[in-house]
């Protein structure tokens, strides 16, 4: 794999920003390490960051360059800030920077697939709410998504659990439920035949449980098709380095 950070302007957001990126690199003398390459654009994997960390966090954290080696696969991490993935009241337009300037970005300085059957979404806690968003806002975008201890009942949260300020400041007092950033008004709203595949997991010790299993049941209701796991875990770096690499064993990654 090459791996880069890669410094850039964002007209959107109106100041240089960065993004951590993975390419897959064909390879025959690397001890320890699988490379495989494609003669056309990469599959590409977005993957998103949470709340208190940045775009290197889950190269620092995780194995995912070995992961997605093996895979073929190229992963972006943008950096996002603590936006919650959203368009911010006081601060900068992160959904529109996410959704669509980052996108033309990355087409135009890596080869990877612009294709919605190599194009995939995930991330923790903050990053799974966006990459959920993501993939409920603009199903015909993505092959699957994946949330790994997701932050996916915000309106409560903001409702209820605000104590520091941060959702005010993203949202303002404009509500949240029933607004395309409640992911459980997404799911009521959503075809289930125009979604990609979603995968859910979130650990028996994590604080966040409950939202998850909210968002499981909210997905039954609405005859959304979810692959859940729930498992021993906590909020933490093993889980979500174990994690990641079932979901890169998950996505439907074309035969080269």
């Amino acid at each position: 794999m090459a791996s880069m950070r890669c410094d850039f302007f964002s007209d959107v957001l109106g100041l240089s920003t960065s993004m951590t990126v993975i390419l897959p690199q064909a390879t025959r003398e690397q001890i320890g390490m699988t490379g495989t390459g494609t003669a056309t654009g990469a599959p590409v994997l977005y993957l998103l960051h949470g709340l208190s960390d940045d775009d290197t966090i889950w190269t620092r954290r995780t194995s995912i360059e070995r992961y997605a080696a093996a895979k073929g696969i190229a992963v972006v991490m943008p950096r996002v800030e603590r936006s919650f993935y959203s368009d911010e009241i006081r601060g900068g337009s992160y959904w529109t920077f996410l959704s669509r300037e980052l996108p033309e970005i990355v087409a135009y300085l890596f080869r990877v697939s612009t294709r919605r059957e190599d194009t995939f979404v995930a991330g923790l806690s903050m990053g799974g709410y966006g990459a959920f968003q993501w993939a409920l806002r603009e199903p015909g975008r993505f092959a699957a998504a994946a949330s790994l201890s997701g932050v996916l009942d915000l309106a409560s949260r903001y409702e209820h659990d605000d104590d520091d300020g941060l959702l005010r400041r993203v949202f303002g007092e404009r509500p949240v439920r029933g607004s395309d950033s409640d992911l459980l008004s997404l799911l009521e709203r959503a075809d289930p035949a125009t979604l990609p595949a979603l995968y859910l997991a979130c650990g028996d010790a994590d604080e966040l449980l409950a939202e998850n299993l909210a968002f499981q049941t909210a997905a039954a209701v609405a005859g959304v098709p979810l692959d859940v796991t729930f498992d021993d875990g906590a909020h933490e770096w093993s889980y979500w380095d174990r994690h990641i690499e079932r979901v890169l064993d998950w996505l439907p990654l074309r035969a080269s």
